[in-house]
């Protein structure tokens, strides 16, 4: 707020998921209508790059990881980094995890190199190697061991809980016995006593059981509902009628049967098999006390703020992967609210045999943060040397190294490279870009071993691939799918184009059903399906595959899982019910929806591809309007309320029936109207949406008059 209001300059909040930003730009935009600031979002497919240059009001960009690189990337290439004033960075532990951390690291170091006054604020409660990280960052370090709720926490062995104590031998001291009588049969249901331990707590109380598998999860949620006494169902019954009711209306009258039998008890599940409107839902309810128990995978303890009096670890794994003790902190750290307990506690259960992991995993240090540019085959340093010719930010090999030296690789090369020296490993990752025709030039090194070398530029290829944020993995196969589509588009419908934006790292994920595969090729007409003989998927691969014989032609199997996917998103897109086609596949609700978000964000990426290449020109309307279509897949009226953050389709239509039919609509609506109006709508609900809504309208109408301003000035020439 000091950096907006008082400096005058814009800042960029950066958080790991969508989930996140979404929340964040609800809570904020009140602050920002109030106090004359623009709050834009920057997840999925929504951002603008580069970003509108306001006239008289300052921006706060609240951006995933990955939306965060390429806003940076932005302003480097017009020259207009140093109007950011201030970069939050929330769980800056992931640099190290993954290609993610390789993301972020490219673009705090790229922000460090070209801008001397934007301050970098990076913040996360596990954090071990932090010298490190203050090397990088050329920081100060501050930390602190408060926490407004103290936490206890437990080791459950058997029937004993043990408190988690570092002075004595083994770590742990004995606490107490449960108290609760089991049966023969309830044992042998439920060894692990997680009955014993939730009504302990509930239903006075929340409590979070963390579960390794989403299965488990569900699994879990029903045992307990067996075995929990009626007198569950009574407490706040009426609001769960009520959630159960707005459940269906998000599976447009379908509900998951698992939740329709816990949610009564006060219980549900909470996994990515999720849709992002029942998540939310779910979120909502366990926040006002509607429902009291969650049973969740590790990720809720990255995602949105949901805590609880006990959070119980019902094992020690997640799936077969032992726990990190960055993971167990943050799923203990779940434990106590602010303002609501006094106290939290969190109880790990594990048996005998880890008894000495465990006694590790609670007392060592946090892993260290190590730099991922080196993750899969070098390839976070191939993307950041790449943007970094396109920027023209290191375009020679001295400088090149001069950049790599300020980032965490170069403050950790000694722990990465033992045998090779960081030239090396930058000539290294040079050679595939030149081999793929992504960067010119030419090296060579002089007799005395001095590094010769000219200017390296980005070729066309490599100035569109990094420009549109295109997988090095992937940029030829998309330069060459382009190339060939653009001899035979099938433009009766939009499968072809569908096929051409579905995401290649998708493919993994799925394997497809060939009866189901078969099937969907009758089912459609013979205009669909020439798309599957444009593409290279014949119908009688098919019908070989469906009946189980041997095929002896050689059909791409990249192509083949991709067209099925694509498949998919077309039965989304014609049908727009996400129910309904998961069930048609046979897929994960949350999976397809996983699929819908990436895709559009894909078809985002592919849009600005074809943009710096001239030859793909043909593209650019088309790819324009089904990235629109793909971010929200809902009928054309409903998209104006989908647009404002926070705004699901079961939402946009709830609002849409009750005469709230454009965005001006909705920002000039009453709150205490809205909830008076719109079934379970809670008055914060309400303020969030007219919120995020006046914010949005502000937005539109700043780029509206940035527009005619650049239109009637007057060109600087003629000054």
């Amino acid at each position: 707020m000091q950096e907006i209001l008082c400096r005058k300059r814009d800042a960029l909040f950066i958080l790991p998921y969508v989930a996140i930003v979404q929340e964040k730009v609800r809570d904020l935009s009140a602050f920002g209508i109030e106090c004359n600031f623009l709050v834009e979002e920057y997840a999925g497919s929504k951002g603008r790059f580069p970003p509108f240059k306001h006239r008289k009001k300052n921006s706060l960009y609240i951006a995933t990881i990955e939306k965060a690189h390429s806003l940076v990337n932005s302003l480097i290439e017009t020259e207009r980094i140093n109007s950011l004033g201030l970069v939050v960075v929330d769980e800056l532990h992931m640099l190290g995890e993954g290609s993610r951390g390789a993301v972020l690291e490219m673009a705090l170091s790229k922000i460090l190199y070209t801008s001397k006054t934007t301050q970098i604020i990076g913040m996360s409660a596990t954090l071990n190697n932090v010298s490190d990280l203050q090397h990088f960052l050329k920081a100060e370090h501050y930390t602190s061991n408060f926490r407004p709720i103290q936490l206890k926490e437990y080791v459950k062995i058997r029937d004993s809980i043990y408190e988690v104590n570092n002075k004595s031998e083994d770590g742990f001291t004995f606490a107490r016995l449960l108290n609760y009588k089991y049966s023969s049969d309830m044992e042998k249901i439920d060894p692990d006593h997680l009955i014993a331990l939730v009504t302990e707590i509930i239903p006075q109380h929340s409590c979070l059981l963390f579960c390794p598998t989403k299965k488990n999860c569900e699994n879990v949620s029903k045992m307990l509902c067996k075995y929990l006494s009626k007198t569950f169902l009574s407490v706040k019954a009426k609001e769960k009628c009520a959630l159960i009711a707005e459940l269906m209306d998000i599976g447009n009258g379908v509900i998951c049967p698992v939740l329709r039998g816990t949610v009564p008890y006060g219980l549900a599940y909470h996994h990515s098999g999720l849709t992002n409107d029942e998540r939310k839902v779910i979120e909502q309810a366990y926040s006002e006390g509607i429902l009291c128990l969650l049973t969740c995978t590790s990720t809720l303890a990255a995602g949105v703020n949901l805590p609880a009096r006990r959070v119980i670890l019902r094992s020690p794994y997640v799936a077969r992967d032992f726990l990190k003790r960055n993971q167990y902190k943050q799923m203990v750290g779940r434990a106590g609210r602010a303002g609501i307990d006094t106290e939290g506690e969190s109880i790990l259960i594990t048996q005998e045999q880890d008894k000495k992991l465990v006694a590790d995993l609670i007392s060592k240090p946090m892993e260290c943060c190590y730099s991922n540019l080196i993750h899969s085959s070098e390839k976070g340093i191939k993307d950041l040397l790449l943007s970094l010719i396109g920027l023209k930010v290191a375009q020679t090999l001295d400088k090149i190294v001069e950049f790599m030296d300020g980032t965490l690789l170069g403050v950790q090369q000694q722990h990465h490279f033992n045998e090779k020296s960081f030239l090396e490993v930058m000539e290294q990752a040079l050679q595939p870009l030149m081999e793929k025709g992504l960067i010119k030039g030419r090296m060579s090194r002089s007799s005395e071993g001095e590094e010769m070398c000219c200017q390296l530029e980005v070729t066309k290829l490599g100035h569109a691939t990094y420009k549109a944020s295109v997988d090095l993995d992937y940029c030829d196969t998309l330069n060459m799918d382009l190339k060939k589509s653009l001899e035979g588009l099938v433009l009766d419908n939009y499968l072809h184009l569908i096929y051409l934006v579905t995401p290649y790292d998708m493919v993994s994920h799925c394997t497809p059903d060939w009866m189901i595969y078969f099937r969907q090729f009758h089912q459609l007409d013979v205009v669909e399906q020439n798309v599957f003989a444009a593409v290279g998927v014949p119908e009688s691969f098919l019908t070989k595959k469906a009946s189980g014989q041997a095929v002896k032609k050689t059909v791409n199997g990249l192509v083949v899982k991709r067209f099925y996917l694509s498949l998919v998103l077309y039965s989304l897109f014609k049908e727009m019910n996400m129910w309904s086609v998961a069930q048609k596949f046979n897929l994960p609700r949350g999976f397809t929806q996983n699929l819908l978000s990436s895709t559009a964000a894909f078809s985002s990426s592919v849009l600005h591809f074809c943009e710096e290449l001239e030859e793909f020109w043909a593209y650019r309307a088309l790819f324009t309007d089904l990235t629109q279509k793909l971010s929200y897949c809902v009928k054309p009226e409903l998209i104006p309320l989908m647009e404002v953050s926070g705004v699901r389709e079961a939402r946009a239509r709830q609002l849409y029936n009750a005469g709230y039919r454009s965005l001006s609509y909705l920002a000039n609506a009453i709150p205490e109207m809205l909830v008076k109006t719109i079934e379970h709508l809670s008055r914060r609900q309400a303020i969030q949406i007219v919120s995020s809504a006046k914010m949005l309208l502000n937005e539109k109408a700043e780029a509206l008059l940035e527009e005619v301003e650049e239109l009637v000035r007057l060109p600087t020439d003629m000054l």
